[in-house]
C-alpha cells in the first residue's frame, strides 16, 4: 500500500543526495586547506596521532579514502576532502528523510500517531511532503557553515552525519516500537553514538532529544513531571558517557594498572588487561542476569552500553599507533595513563563552567593535585603533580563568564560590559556578557549568517539584513567581498513559520526538534565558555543547531501551504505553487554562496607549505608558531614527501617534555635535535618557566654556561617561591654566544656579501620577565648546535617570539636563518623608522621568490581567497619589497624592477587585494623612475583606508578596533612611503586622515 510513497520518498531523496554531492564535488578544495586540515590529512594518510582528543574514526575512514588516491600522493588530500563531501551529502539525505517523516505526520493530520506506515498520502500530499523535505535539506546543504565544512578535511562533516543518522534512526524506531524486535534500532543507535565519540563529542548532545522521542512513544499520557524526569535522565546519560565512559573507564584502568604494576609487581599493561577482563565479565554477568529475570529494559540498557563501548573502541587506535612513535605523535599517549591525559585535553587547561574565579581573582594558594606517572625501571613513578590554584570565595561566582586574565582580554570584555580592572564583576555583568557576546555575537551572529545573510568574510563580520543590503558608503573590502551574501532573511522567515506551525500542530515533536536546536547551539555556547576573542570564527561548531533549524525550515513549506488554503482553494495548484516558490529559498542560498564556497583552483595552503619548506637549507631545523605555518607543512612532508629532511618544530609545543623528547629522536631522513639537556632537565613540572631575578653583578650570561648551570640545577640560579618551592631563574636578559669564526667560515654558511658582518660574539636580550621552557630549549639548541645544522624561524612567528635574535636573522624566503652575522643598522632604523627584522640574503631570497616558489592561481580573479589566505599572501609582498630594496642597495636596478614586476604579476590587486605590505613597493618604484605605478598604489590604498576608516568610525568602532588598527598601520606605511619619496602633498593628506580617524591611545 505504501509502495508508491516509499518509492517517491527514496527517489527524491536520492536526487537531493546527488544534488548535494555534485555541488560539493564541484566546489571541493583540490588539495590541503589551512587550519587543522593539514594535520588531519597527514594523520589520516599514515594513521598518526593528531592533537587531543583525536578523531580516530575520522582517521580510519580518511585512511580508507586516501587509498583511492593510488600512487598519486597529490590526490590524497582530495580524497580525504571527498570524505567530508560524502559525509555532508549523506547528512542532507538523512535530513530529507527526517523532515518527510515529520511532515507526513502533519499532512495526514495525525501528529500524535506513532506508526504511519499503513497510510498513503494523496499525490498532492506527497508533493507537499517531499517538497518540504527538499527545501529543508537543500537549505542546509547550501548554508554557509555547512557548505564550508563539506569541502575540506575536517571532522565536522562526519560529526553532522552521526547526528543526522541517530535522529533518523530514532524516528524509525518510533514507527516500529510495537514490534517484538524493535529494540534492535536502539542498540544500533547506541553503536552509532559510540562511534561518534571517535569523531566529535558534540554528537552526544542529541541524546536528550532521542530520550524524549522514547518517552513520548512509551507514554500514553505525557506529563510535566515525566518530561522533567526524561530531561534529567537523558542529561545524566550524556554525563555518564562524557565523564564516566570516555575518560572514566580509562582512568579506572589506569588506577588498576598502577596498583597491579607497583603493588603486585606484574609487567606493564597487566592492570589494563585485568580491568578489561573484569569489565567484560561484569557486563556478561549483567546480561545473563537480565535475560534470566526477563528484565527487558535492563537487558536493552546493558546491550546499549556494550555497543557504545564497541563503538568507542575505535579509540584504541590512538595508544596503539602512538606506541610505534609515529612522526606525528602529539602528547605521546602510548600508555593508559598518558592516554587519559590525552582524552581529557589536559594540555589546554580548564575553563570554569558553573562556578569559579573571575578575571581579576587573586590566587591565595597552590596545592598539588593529581600525579603524573611515567614508566621507570619496571614501575610507575610520579614525575610531577599538577598544581591547582585556590582563589578566595569572594572572587568566585556562579556562571563565571568574565574569567580570562590573559593580556588584552579585559579590553575585549569592556566592549561588551562596563567592567573595570579592580572591580569584582557582578552576576548581572557576567550574564550580560553571556547574552550579548557569547550567545549573541558568538552564536546568534553565526546562526543569522546561515539564514539571513553575511556581511563579508572579514573576521567579526556582521549579519547582512535586507534593510542594510545596500552597498552605499561601504568600503571596497566589504562592498566587493564575495562572502557578502544576502538571502533577504527568507530562510529565517520560512524556518520561523515552520517552528510556529510545528508548535501548533505537533507540540511533542516540536519539543524534540527544539531540544536538539538548543542543545547543539546555545547549550554548547554555555558549555564552551569561550573567551572574548578567538583566532578564527567558530561558526562551524554549531552545525547541529543549523541542522535542527533546517527541519523547521522544511516544515515551513507546510505552514505556507496551510496559510494559503483560503486564497488558493484548489489543492494541487496550491501545493505546486508553494513547493515551487519555497524552492526559491535554497536556490537563492546556493546562488549567493557559490562564489565564496567554490574552492576550485585554490592551492594557496599547499604552495605556502612547499614554499616555506623550500626556503631553508638541507637538514634544517625550522621553528614554526601555530596552525597555519605548521599543519600545511606536516601535510607536505608526510603526504607529498616534500623536504622530509627538514625538522619542523612548533615553538609552543617546546613547552612540553614529550615534544622535546620527540625532537631528540630521528624522524625519517631528519636528524635529531642537538640538545645537551636530558629528560630530567625539562620533564613536565621542571623548568616550565624561569623567573627573571635581576643580579647587578651579572651584566651578561654566556649561553653555554647558562645551559650548563640549568643542567646542574645550580644553586647560583635557584630561588625560593612563596610556597617554598625551589625554581631556577635567570639573572639578566643579556645573553651572548661566542662564535668560532674560523669554523663558521669552513662550513661556508655565510653568504659572500655578508662575510664582513661575521662576529666573534653574538649578543642579544631575551627579555626581563620570564623565560619559558621553549626559550630554554632554543637557547640549548644554539649552544649545542655549533652551526652544524641550519636553524630557521618562520616569518609568521610574531617578532616578540624570536627571543631577541632579530639582528642575527637572515631572510631567505618564508623563513629567517639564525647566523652569527650582525645586521648593519641603516640610518632610517637608527632614527627609529620602521625597523625591519634581520638582513636580506639577496641571492638566496631572489632564488626563492623568483625561481623556487609556486604561486599557483594567485593571479586568477576567479579563484576565491578568504581573509586568512589574503593575509598570509601579504607576506609574499613583504619579501618581494625587501628583495627589491636589497637589489637597489646593491646597485642592481634591473633586477629590482624584475622583482617588482613579478610581484605585481603573481599577486595582482584584483585577486589578492593590495595590503599594507604593498606600500613598501612605492619607494623602490619611485627610485626606479616608475612614479605612475607608485602613485597609483599610494592613491588606491589611501582611498581604501579612508573609506574603511570612515565606515568603521560610524559603526561601533570599539568592535572593529582590529580593522581600525590595521588601517592605521596601512596609513603609517603609506605616509612613510610618501615621505621617503618626497611626495609632500600625499604625505599631508595621509597625515590628515590619520589625525581624523585614528584615535590616540
Amino acid at each position: 500500500m505504501t509502495y508508491t510513497y516509499r518509492t517517491a520518498n527514496n527517489l527524491v531523496g536520492a536526487l537531493v543526495f546527488a544534488t548535494a554531492l555534485s555541488t560539493y564535488w564541484l566546489t571541493l578544495e583540490p588539495t590541503v586547506s589551512f587550519w587543522d586540515c593539514g594535520e588531519f590529512v597527514a594523520s589520516a594518510n599514515r594513521l598518526l596521532v593528531p592533537h587531543p582528543p583525536g578523531a580516530p574514526l575520522f582517521l580510519l575512514l580518511g585512511r580508507a579514502a586516501s587509498l583511492l588516491a593510488g600512487s598519486d600522493a597529490t590526490q590524497v588530500a582530495v580524497w580525504v576532502n571527498r570524505l567530508s563531501a560524502l559525509s555532508s551529502s549523506f547528512t542532507v539525505l538523512f535530513l530529507f528523510w527526517t523532515i518527510t517523516i515529520l511532515a507526513k505526520k502533519l499532512v495526514l493530520g495525525r501528529p500524535g500517531m506513532h506508526d504511519d506506515r499503513g497510510l498513503e498520502p494523496t499525490p498532492p500530499q506527497t508533493l507537499l511532503i517531499l517538497g518540504s523535505g527538499v527545501v529543508g535539506a537543500l537549505a542546509l546543504a547550501f548554508s554557509d557553515s555547512f557548505w564550508f565544512n563539506a569541502v575540506e578535511a575536517e571532522v565536522y562533516a562526519l560529526s553532522s552525519l552521526c547526528t543526522a543518522v541517530v535522529v533518523w534512526l530514532m524516528l524509525k524506531w518510533e514507527n516500529r516500537a510495537h514490534e517484538a524486535d524493535a529494540d534492535k534500532w536502539l542498540i544500533f543507535i547506541a553503536y552509532v553514538v559510540g562511534l561518534s565519540i571517535g569523531v566529535h563529542l558534540l554528537n552526544l548532545l542529541a541524546i536528550p532529544a532521542l530520550g524524549f522521542i522514547y518517552y513520548f512513544r512509551r507514554t500514553a499520557e505525557p506529563s510535566v513531571r515525566g518530561g522533567l524526569l526524561t530531561l534529567v535522565g537523558s542529561g545524566a546519560l550524556v554525563g555518564l558517557i562524557l565523564v564516566g565512559v570516555i575518560p572514566g573507564l580509562p582512568s579506572l584502568a589506569g588506577a588498576a594498572e598502577v596498583f597491579v604494576v607497583n603493588t603486585l609487581g606484574l609487567p606493564f599493561n597487566s592492570g589494563v588487561l585485568l580491568f578489561a577482563a573484569a569489565l567484560v565479565g561484569l557486563l556478561v554477568a549483567g546480561l545473563r542476569y537480565a535475560r534470566r529475570r526477563e528484565m527487558t529494559l535492563l537487558h536493552t540498557g546493558l546491550m546499549g552500553f556494550v555497543f557504545v563501548l564497541i563503538g568507542y573502541a575505535c579509540y584504541l587506535i590512538v595508544p596503539i599507533r602512538s606506541g610505534f612513535n609515529p612522526l606525528i605523535d602529539e602528547n605521546n599517549p602510548e600508555d593508559v595513563l598518558s592516554f587519559v591525559s590525552y582524552l581529557k585535553r589536559e594540555q589546554y587547561g580548564d575553563r570554569p563552567l558553573l562556578y569559579g574565579p573571575q578575571f581579576n581573582a587573586q590566587p591565595v594558594a597552590q596545592h598539588e593535585g593529581a600525579p603524573r606517572y611515567v614508566r621507570h625501571n619496571g614501575r610507575y613513578v610520579v614525575e610531577e603533580r599538577r598544581l591547582e590554584t585556590e582563589y578566595r570565595d569572594e572572587d568566585k561566582t556562579l556562571l563565571p563568564r568574565l574569567y580570562s586574565n590573559q593580556p588584552g582580554h579585559l579590553r575585549e570584555y569592556q566592549k561588551w560590559v562596563d567592567v573595570q580592572p579592580d572591580q569584582k564583576p557582578t552576576m548581572a555583568q557576567n550574564l550580560a556578557f553571556l547574552l550579548r557576546c557569547q550567545m549573541g555575537h558568538m552564536y546568534g551572529r553565526y546562526f543569522l549568517w546561515n539564514f539571513v545573510g553575511r556581511a563579508s568574510d572579514v573576521q567579526q563580520a556582521g549579519v547582512l539584513w535586507p534593510a542594510s543590503a545596500t552597498k552605499n558608503g561601504l568600503p571596497a573590502e566589504l562592498a566587493d567581498n564575495r562572502a557578502r551574501n544576502n538571502y533577504f532573511a527568507l530562510p529565517l522567515l520560512l524556518g520561523v513559520a515552520g517552528l510556529l506551525y510545528h508548535l501548533r500542530r505537533d507540540r511533542r515533536n516540536a519539543l524534540v526538534v527544539g531540544l536538539l536546536f538548543v542543545l547543539t547551539g546555545l547549550a554548547v555556547v554555555v558549555y564552551l565558555n569561550q573567551p572574548p576573542t578567538e583566532p578564527r570564527e567558530r561558526d562551524y561548531a554549531f552545525a547541529g543547531s543549523y541542522y535542527a533549524f533546517a527541519i523547521w525550515l522544511g516544515l515551513g513549506v507546510l505552514a505556507v501551504a496551510d496559510g494559503l488554503r483560503a486564497v488558493l482553494r484548489q489543492e494541487r495548484l496550491r501545493v505546486v505553487a508553494v513547493a515551487a516558490l519555497s524552492l526559491g529559498v535554497p536556490l537563492r542560498m546556493a546562488q549567493q554562496n557559490w562564489d565564496d564556497h567554490d574552492r576550485t583552483g585554490r592551492f594557496a595552503a599547499n604552495d605556502w607549505a612547499r614554499n616555506m619548506l623550500n626556503s631553508v637549507a638541507p637538514n634544517a631545523i625550522l621553528v614554526t608558531y601555530a596552525d597555519n605555518d605548521t599543519f600545511p607543512l606536516w601535510y607536505a612532508q608526510q603526504v607529498e614527501g616534500v623536504r622530509p629532511d627538514v625538522r619542523v618544530a612548533v615553538l609552543s609545543y617546546l613547552n612540553t617534555d614529550w615534544y622535546i623528547d620527540q625532537m631528540k629522536q630521528p624522524q625519517g631522513p631528519s636528524a635529531p635535535w642537538p640538545l645537551s639537556m636530558t629528560h630530567q632537565d625539562y620533564a613536565q613540572g621542571t623548568n616550565d618557566y624561569l623567573p627573571f631575578v635581576p643580579n647587578a653583578a651579572v651584566p651578561a650570561v654566556n649561553v653555554k654556561e647558562f645551559v650548563a648551570l640549568v643542567r646542574q640545577n645550580s644553586p647560583l640560579l635557584q630561588v625560593q617561591t612563596q610556597s617554598g618551592k625551589s625554581l631556577l631563574s635567570y639573572p639578566t636578559g643579556n645573553f651572548y654566544l661566542d662564535v668560532d669564526t674560523a669554523a663558521v667560515r669552513r662550513l661556508g654558511i655565510v653568504p659572500p656579501e655578508r662575510r664582513g658582518q661575521l662576529v666573534a660574539r653574538m649578543q642579544w636580550n631575551v627579555g626581563e620577565e620570564v623565560m619559558e621552557k621553549k626559550q630554554l630549549a632554543v637557547l640549548d639548541l644554539l649552544a649545542t648546535n655549533n652551526w652544524q645544522r641550519p636553524v630557521y624561524f618562520s616569518t609568521s612567528i610574531p617578532p616578540q617570539e624570536y627571543g631577541g635574535l632579530h639582528n642575527y636573522l637572515q631572510l631567505e624566503g618564508l623563513a629567517y636563518r639564525v647566523l652569527p652575522c650582525a645586521k648593519p643598522v641603516p640610518a632610517t632604523e637608527a632614527a627609529g623608522q620602521n625597523p625591519e627584522i634581520g638582513t636580506v640574503a639577496t641571492q638566496l631570497l631572489d632564488d626563492s621568490l623568483m625561481r623556487k616558489f609556486a604561486y599557483r592561481n594567485l593571479r586568477l580573479p576567479k579563484v576565491y581567497f578568504d581573509e586568512q589566505q589574503r593575509r598570509l599572501m601579504g607576506q609574499y609582498r613583504e619579501q618581494f619589497a625587501r628583495l627589491a630594496k636589497a637589489h637597489l642597495q646593491a646597485g642592481n636596478p634591473v633586477r629590482a624592477r624584475q622583482v617588482i614586476d613579478h610581484c605585481l604579476r603573481v599577486l595582482p590587486d584584483d585577486s589578492v587585494p593590495y595590503d599594507a605590505f604593498t606600500a613598501d613597493l612605492v619607494a623602490p618604484l619611485v627610485q626606479l623612475g616608475d612614479a605612475p605605478r607608485a602613485h597609483y598604489i599610494l592613491d588606491t590604498l589611501t582611498n581604501r583606508a579612508q573609506q574603511s576608516l570612515a565606515y568603521y568610525s560610524t559603526h561601533e568602532p570599539a568592535r572593529f578596533d582590529r580593522e581600525v588598527q590595521e588601517n592605521a598601520i596601512l596609513l603609517s606605511r603609506l605616509y612613510q612611503a610618501a615621505a621617503d619619496t618626497n611626495d609632500q602633498a600625499r604625505a599631508t593628506r595621509i597625515a590628515q586622515l590619520f589625525q581624523q580617524y585614528v584615535p590616540r591611545s
